[in-house]
């Protein structure tokens, strides 16, 4: 099916909406290994399609780098320079729980973890650093973010717009006045429209991380994850997402502050890729950040590409996700 192109701001308190929404932050994870399971001012730099560009690449919570294999090696085939980015203590620096590995629930429960000293500043630190190492390679960066990496997308473009070329959003949290916040999105009428996870492992006030357990041989459980993020996927290449998913997200990130600017995030271009079928990050959530973004810069607004029939890991065959990446107008 062809894509169609269109153009187009929750105080956070504790309680069953609380809940319910740090269930459901599980459901952005991403997939780590969606990959391998298949397979002055801004300066901007003028042209579409053509010449080499740097793609810096953001992955979502309970993920990693790896997220972004296919949909890398096929723009670095088209030509490209591709970085994708492994947040502090996730990828190749990942923290595992002892009690994980060994399947002690209980233990699992309590087993304290660095992840929680993390912060939204941390991750953008590290996104800022990788721009700027790409920006001095020359050439445009674009910057794209999937599930909670837009937070680092707006974070990086209030940061450094002048190194930016494009800035673009995988079906990814695009805070906003109204929702500041990831938790907020997440806690919004809209946000409830996620499906959430059955289980949550230990007290998340307590750890300082929202913790799940992804080799967990309850059936049911496996049910709501592969609906949450791989509805649209083989059981197969389901299996393969969980290997590459990590335990531990941290609290602070989902409620630190990540609302871009007019003056610096809001005079850079912009990109969302719509995913219709999500069950992680709604699509009437989606709508309503695309919409309060425009509503700050109605001079710029966002170009929406409308997946209709993709769920939260994006369409099956990555090559619609990169034929759209490749086109991005700058």
């Amino acid at each position: 099916m062809a894509d169609n192109e269109k153009s187009t701001d929750i105080p956070w308190s504790s309680g069953p909406s609380r809940r319910a929404a740090l269930r459901g932050l599980a459901a952005t994870a991403g997939g780590a290994a969606l990959a391998a399971s298949l397979g002055g001012g801004t300066a901007h730099a003028t042209g579409t399609s053509g010449g080499v560009r740097t793609y810096v690449l953001v992955h979502g919570t309970h993920s990693a780098a790896a997220f972004w294999t296919a949909i890398g090696r096929e723009l670095a085939l088209r030509g490209h320079r591709v970085v994708a980015v492994d947040q502090p203590l996730h990828g190749t620096d990942k923290f595992i729980p002892k009690a994980y590995q060994a399947q002690d629930l209980r233990a699992l429960a309590t087993e304290p973890s660095p992840v929680a000293a993390l912060t939204l500043d941390d991750f953008e630190r590290r996104v800022t650093g990788a721009v700027r190492r790409a920006a001095r390679l020359g050439g445009p960066v674009v910057l794209v973010g999937h599930s909670m990496g837009g937070l680092s997308v707006s974070r990086v473009a209030d940061a450094v717009p002048e190194l930016l070329s494009h800035i673009c959003y995988m079906a990814a949290f695009c805070p906003s006045r109204t929702m500041p916040s990831l938790m907020d999105c997440a806690s919004s009428p809209e946000g409830q429209h996620a499906l959430n996870p059955l289980h949550q492992v230990g007290d998340p006030e307590k750890l300082g991380v929202l913790r799940l357990n992804w080799r967990t041989s309850d059936r049911r459980e496996l049910a709501a994850f592969k609906e949450m993020i791989c509805a649209d996927h083989t059981d197969a290449q389901f299996l393969r997402v969980l290997e590459g998913m990590q335990t531990d997200e941290s609290m602070t990130a989902y409620v630190d502050r990540a609302v871009g600017r007019a003056t610096t995030w809001g005079r850079l271009p912009r990109t969302y890729l719509r995913f219709g079928k999500d069950r992680a990050v709604a699509p009437q959530l989606q709508d309503r950040m695309i919409a309060e973004a425009d509503e700050l810069t109605p001079h710029n607004r966002f170009t929406v590409h409308d997946f209709p029939n993709a769920g939260h890991l994006g369409p099956p065959d990555p090559t619609r996700v990169t034929d759209v990446l490749h086109g991005l107008p700058l």
